[in-house]
């Protein structure tokens, strides 16, 4: 297993800070000293819930088929569309090796991997998606401000935006901006309805991330409202991946993650193995498994 160099280490604060500073990149910094955590309920029962299944199956032809049929029934709500461009995101980010768990756990073999061209076709199905959502939500909360499903969707789709900025363009400054608005958009869903733990994902990168900065800048940014504390971001990405339903296994693989970078190797595995057995299709929680010993 290959671990964070030295060079990486000792990299300036404000690189470090901004390195993959979006939903998927921030997380695996978070969970690195978490413990294993309950699994969270089964993903069955509805299309959505299917949907987000054949996903983290990398299957995503199936995911798509199942988000659809969710628009169908249910043309108004902003998650359907929010979930059917997860789907294109996930999709590009296996095609492009984005998701392999060493890379994720070796900071030098991420910064300096190869990559095939983004695929145009995916790009734009993300895309349109991301709009229809919220172009949907904005419906939403034109009618009612405190909608917390909108403002829940609205958080999704800039953390997806942050994703495809830092993750495939590398454009962390506009990574950067997206995850404020997904961090903003999810502490109103949040107040709107405490029990949407997913939307925790956001708030708990915020605090943590902005936590490692200089005393003085905690200070003004906490004069301004941001999120500061470290200890309330390990918590709430705690209850995220506890508590969480459609990130929680997304969760668990970044838990997985910081497990091995911190060289709790066979914890780590564990977590892999949990997943596979849950997700069964999913080669990538195999393989990983396969190089551990």
């Amino acid at each position: 297993m290959h671990l964070t160099s030295p060079a990486a280490r000792t990299a300036p604060l404000s690189a470090r800070i901004t390195r993959r500073l979006s939903l998927s990149g921030s997380l695996l910094l978070l969970l690195l000293a978490t413990p294993v955590l309950a699994f969270s309920a089964p993903l069955t029962g509805t299309p959505l819930n299917d949907g987000y299944y054949a996903l983290y199956n990398l299957d995503f032809n199936v995911a798509h088929g199942h988000f659809g049929q969710w628009m169908s029934a249910h043309p108004d709500d902003c998650l359907g569309p929010a979930s059917d461009a997860a789907g294109y995101i996930f999709d590009e980010f296996n095609r492009l090796g984005v998701l392999d768990i060493e890379l994720f756990a070796d900071d030098n073999r991420f910064t300096s991997r190869t990559r095939p061209a983004i695929d145009p076709a995916i790009k734009q199905g993300f895309e349109d998606r991301i709009n229809q959502s919220n172009h949907l939500a904005d419906v939403s909360l034109q009618r009612n401000p405190g909608d917390s499903n909108a403002l829940y969707c609205k958080a999704v789709t800039s953390g997806m935006q942050a994703d495809w900025a830092s993750l495939i363009d590398r454009h962390e400054y506009g990574a950067f901006k997206y995850s404020e608005l997904a961090s903003k958009y999810a502490k109103q869903a949040l107040a709107a309805n405490p029990t949407l733990y997913d939307a925790n994902l956001a708030v708990g990168i915020e605090n943590y991330m902005l936590s490692l900065k200089a005393a003085p800048i905690r200070w003004f940014l906490g004069m301004a409202g941001a999120g500061t504390n470290k200890a309330e971001g390990v918590r709430l990405l705690k209850l995220t991946a506890e508590r969480g339903h459609y990130l929680a296994p997304f969760a668990r693989l970044m838990l997985a993650v910081g497990e091995l970078r911190d060289g709790r190797t066979q914890s780590g595995k564990q977590i892999l193995i949990g997943l596979s057995q849950e997700f069964p299709k999913n080669t990538l929680y195999q393989r990983q498994i396969g190089r551990l010993h």
